[in-house]
Protein backbone atom coordinates (compact mmCIF):
# COMPACT_ATOMS: atom_id res chain seq x y z
CA UNK A 1 0.00 0.00 0.00
CA UNK A 2 1.64 3.58 -1.10
CA UNK A 3 1.38 5.55 1.86
CA UNK A 4 1.73 9.30 1.83
CA UNK A 5 4.52 11.96 3.26
CA UNK A 6 3.62 12.65 6.69
CA UNK A 7 2.89 8.88 6.97
CA UNK A 8 6.53 8.37 5.75
CA UNK A 9 8.14 10.92 8.09
CA UNK A 10 6.22 9.33 11.18
CA UNK A 11 7.99 6.05 10.55
CA UNK A 12 11.08 8.22 10.96
CA UNK A 13 9.96 8.41 14.36
CA UNK A 14 11.14 5.22 15.95
CA UNK A 15 11.88 1.63 14.82
CA UNK A 16 8.82 -0.50 13.26
CA UNK A 17 10.12 -3.52 13.86
CA UNK A 18 10.81 -3.17 17.40
CA UNK A 19 8.45 -4.68 19.97
CA UNK A 20 7.45 -2.19 23.21
CA UNK A 21 5.87 -2.50 26.44
CA UNK A 22 2.29 -1.68 26.07
CA UNK A 23 2.78 1.61 28.10
CA UNK A 24 5.44 2.85 25.37
CA UNK A 25 3.55 1.62 22.43
CA UNK A 26 0.74 3.93 23.79
CA UNK A 27 3.01 6.73 24.03
CA UNK A 28 4.25 6.41 20.82
CA UNK A 29 1.03 6.14 19.18
CA UNK A 30 0.50 9.48 20.17
CA UNK A 31 3.97 10.79 19.58
CA UNK A 32 3.34 9.51 15.79
CA UNK A 33 0.13 11.21 15.38
CA UNK A 34 0.18 13.63 12.16
CA UNK A 35 -3.51 14.49 11.12
CA UNK A 36 -5.97 17.27 12.63
CA UNK A 37 -8.56 15.10 13.97
CA UNK A 38 -8.74 13.28 17.07
CA UNK A 39 -8.19 9.90 15.74
CA UNK A 40 -9.50 6.32 16.96
CA UNK A 41 -6.71 4.25 18.71
CA UNK A 42 -7.09 0.57 18.00
CA UNK A 43 -5.46 -2.79 19.29
CA UNK A 44 -4.91 -5.85 16.77
CA UNK A 45 -4.65 -8.65 18.40
CA UNK A 46 -3.43 -11.91 16.01
CA UNK A 47 -4.37 -15.42 17.62
CA UNK A 48 -3.81 -19.11 16.73
CA UNK A 49 -7.19 -20.43 16.69
CA UNK A 50 -7.91 -23.93 15.31
CA UNK A 51 -11.16 -24.52 12.80
CA UNK A 52 -13.29 -25.34 14.99
CA UNK A 53 -12.17 -22.70 17.80
CA UNK A 54 -13.35 -19.13 18.19
CA UNK A 55 -12.67 -15.59 20.80
CA UNK A 56 -15.71 -13.63 21.51
CA UNK A 57 -16.90 -12.11 24.51
CA UNK A 58 -17.86 -8.50 25.97
CA UNK A 59 -15.37 -6.13 28.37
CA UNK A 60 -15.77 -2.63 30.03
CA UNK A 61 -12.43 -0.54 29.77
CA UNK A 62 -11.79 0.87 32.68
CA UNK A 63 -11.23 4.37 31.01
CA UNK A 64 -13.91 5.28 28.99
CA UNK A 65 -13.74 6.92 25.41
CA UNK A 66 -17.07 6.98 23.25
CA UNK A 67 -20.29 9.27 23.71
CA UNK A 68 -22.92 7.55 25.98
CA UNK A 69 -24.92 4.87 24.04
CA UNK A 70 -28.43 5.23 23.14
CA UNK A 71 -30.10 1.81 24.38
CA UNK A 72 -33.29 0.40 22.95
CA UNK A 73 -34.50 -2.39 24.84
CA UNK A 74 -37.32 -4.86 23.50
CA UNK A 75 -39.54 -5.84 26.01
CA UNK A 76 -43.32 -6.34 27.16
CA UNK A 77 -44.92 -3.20 28.10
CA UNK A 78 -44.97 -4.17 31.77
CA UNK A 79 -41.08 -3.54 32.29
CA UNK A 80 -40.87 -0.54 29.96
CA UNK A 81 -40.32 1.92 32.74
CA UNK A 82 -38.24 -0.28 34.51
CA UNK A 83 -35.93 -0.12 31.13
CA UNK A 84 -36.17 3.86 31.07
CA UNK A 85 -35.69 3.99 34.89
CA UNK A 86 -31.84 2.45 34.48
CA UNK A 87 -31.05 4.67 31.62
CA UNK A 88 -32.68 3.07 27.96
CA UNK A 89 -33.64 5.93 25.67
CA UNK A 90 -36.34 4.00 24.31
CA UNK A 91 -38.36 0.76 25.68
CA UNK A 92 -41.42 -1.02 24.60
CA UNK A 93 -42.54 -4.46 22.17
CA UNK A 94 -45.19 -3.76 19.54
CA UNK A 95 -44.50 -0.15 18.60
CA UNK A 96 -40.72 -0.25 18.57
CA UNK A 97 -40.81 -3.54 16.58
CA UNK A 98 -42.88 -1.71 13.93
CA UNK A 99 -40.82 1.43 14.18
CA UNK A 100 -37.91 -0.77 13.18
CA UNK A 101 -39.57 -2.62 10.63
CA UNK A 102 -40.48 0.79 9.35
CA UNK A 103 -36.85 2.15 9.08
CA UNK A 104 -36.55 3.61 12.41
CA UNK A 105 -32.81 2.76 13.89
CA UNK A 106 -32.21 5.87 15.83
CA UNK A 107 -30.67 3.97 18.35
CA UNK A 108 -27.08 2.30 18.89
CA UNK A 109 -27.80 -1.08 21.10
CA UNK A 110 -31.07 -2.99 21.36
CA UNK A 111 -31.27 -5.28 24.26
CA UNK A 112 -33.99 -7.78 24.47
CA UNK A 113 -36.04 -9.56 27.29
CA UNK A 114 -35.64 -13.43 26.08
CA UNK A 115 -39.39 -13.47 25.83
CA UNK A 116 -39.23 -10.87 23.37
CA UNK A 117 -36.96 -12.22 20.87
CA UNK A 118 -39.37 -14.37 18.76
CA UNK A 119 -41.07 -11.34 17.53
CA UNK A 120 -37.81 -9.34 17.68
CA UNK A 121 -36.13 -12.87 15.77
CA UNK A 122 -38.41 -11.35 12.67
CA UNK A 123 -36.24 -7.84 12.31
CA UNK A 124 -33.21 -9.77 11.70
CA UNK A 125 -32.53 -8.54 8.23
CA UNK A 126 -32.55 -5.22 9.21
CA UNK A 127 -31.12 -5.15 12.73
CA UNK A 128 -28.11 -7.84 11.80
CA UNK A 129 -27.14 -5.94 8.74
CA UNK A 130 -26.47 -2.99 11.32
CA UNK A 131 -25.10 -5.22 13.72
CA UNK A 132 -27.74 -4.43 16.06
CA UNK A 133 -29.39 -7.79 16.36
CA UNK A 134 -29.48 -8.16 20.37
CA UNK A 135 -27.30 -11.86 21.15
CA UNK A 136 -27.37 -13.66 24.41
CA UNK A 137 -23.36 -14.10 23.65
CA UNK A 138 -23.22 -10.51 24.21
CA UNK A 139 -25.40 -10.30 27.18
CA UNK A 140 -27.90 -8.33 25.15
CA UNK A 141 -30.74 -10.94 25.73
CA UNK A 142 -31.25 -10.79 29.29
CA UNK A 143 -34.04 -10.71 31.86
CA UNK A 144 -31.31 -8.73 33.74
CA UNK A 145 -32.45 -5.43 31.87
CA UNK A 146 -31.42 -2.91 34.52
CA UNK A 147 -27.55 -4.54 35.08
CA UNK A 148 -26.99 -4.50 31.12
CA UNK A 149 -27.98 -0.70 30.71
CA UNK A 150 -25.63 0.20 33.24
CA UNK A 151 -22.71 -1.95 31.50
CA UNK A 152 -23.88 -0.96 28.03
CA UNK A 153 -24.01 2.91 29.24
CA UNK A 154 -20.40 2.47 30.32
CA UNK A 155 -19.32 1.66 27.17
CA UNK A 156 -19.38 -2.34 27.00
CA UNK A 157 -17.68 -3.62 24.53
CA UNK A 158 -17.94 -6.49 22.41
CA UNK A 159 -14.67 -7.78 20.58
CA UNK A 160 -14.31 -10.76 18.17
CA UNK A 161 -11.68 -12.85 16.17
CA UNK A 162 -12.69 -12.32 12.57
CA UNK A 163 -12.03 -15.14 10.16
CA UNK A 164 -8.49 -14.71 10.25
CA UNK A 165 -8.44 -14.95 13.95
CA UNK A 166 -7.47 -11.40 14.57
CA UNK A 167 -9.29 -8.69 17.07
CA UNK A 168 -9.43 -5.26 15.83
CA UNK A 169 -11.13 -3.31 18.50
CA UNK A 170 -11.26 0.84 19.62
CA UNK A 171 -9.35 1.18 22.70
CA UNK A 172 -8.96 5.32 23.46
CA UNK A 173 -8.62 8.01 21.35
CA UNK A 174 -5.00 9.67 20.51
CA UNK A 175 -6.41 13.11 22.87
CA UNK A 176 -6.27 10.84 26.02
CA UNK A 177 -3.70 10.68 28.54
CA UNK A 178 -1.34 7.13 26.69
CA UNK A 179 -1.41 5.68 30.25
CA UNK A 180 -5.21 5.30 30.17
CA UNK A 181 -4.89 3.84 26.47
CA UNK A 182 -2.66 1.62 28.15
CA UNK A 183 -4.57 0.59 30.57
CA UNK A 184 -7.64 -0.42 28.46
CA UNK A 185 -5.01 -2.28 26.13
CA UNK A 186 -4.21 -3.98 28.87
CA UNK A 187 -7.72 -4.69 30.17
CA UNK A 188 -8.51 -6.37 26.36
CA UNK A 189 -5.36 -8.19 26.58
CA UNK A 190 -6.22 -10.08 29.75
CA UNK A 191 -9.86 -10.40 28.66
CA UNK A 192 -8.47 -12.69 25.65
CA UNK A 193 -6.25 -14.41 27.70
CA UNK A 194 -9.11 -15.34 29.92
CA UNK A 195 -10.92 -16.22 26.78
CA UNK A 196 -8.25 -19.10 25.39
CA UNK A 197 -10.31 -22.35 24.27
CA UNK A 198 -8.69 -24.93 26.64
CA UNK A 199 -7.22 -26.82 23.53
CA UNK A 200 -5.14 -23.85 22.10
CA UNK A 201 -2.08 -24.01 21.98
CA UNK A 202 0.37 -22.47 24.43
CA UNK A 203 1.36 -19.85 22.11
CA UNK A 204 -2.10 -18.88 21.88
CA UNK A 205 -1.44 -14.95 20.72
CA UNK A 206 0.23 -14.57 17.49
CA UNK A 207 0.90 -10.96 18.06
CA UNK A 208 -0.74 -7.63 19.24
CA UNK A 209 -0.41 -4.31 17.53
CA UNK A 210 -2.21 -0.47 18.39
CA UNK A 211 -1.71 2.30 16.22
CA UNK A 212 -4.07 5.38 15.34
CA UNK A 213 -6.52 5.26 12.36
CA UNK A 214 -4.52 6.78 10.18
CA UNK A 215 -1.07 6.43 11.96
CA UNK A 216 1.10 3.30 11.79
CA UNK A 217 1.31 0.15 14.14
CA UNK A 218 3.19 -0.39 16.86
CA UNK A 219 4.39 -3.59 17.75
CA UNK A 220 2.99 -4.92 21.94
CA UNK A 221 5.68 -6.88 23.78
CA UNK A 222 2.55 -8.58 24.75
CA UNK A 223 4.48 -11.46 26.92
CA UNK A 224 5.38 -8.70 29.20
CA UNK A 225 1.99 -8.52 29.94
CA UNK A 226 1.48 -12.14 31.02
Amino acid sequence: MKHGKNYRESLKKYDPQQHYDVAKACALVKDLHYVKFDETVEAHVALRLGKSQTVRDTLVFPNQFTAEKKVLVFCHDDRAKEALDAGAAYAGSTEYIDKVKGGWLDFDIAVATPDMMKDVGRLGMILGRKGLMPNPKTGTVTNDIANAIAELKKGRTEFKADKEGIIHIPVGKVSMDPAKVAENVSTLLNEVERKKPADAKADFVRSVSVSSSMGPGVWVDFKEEA
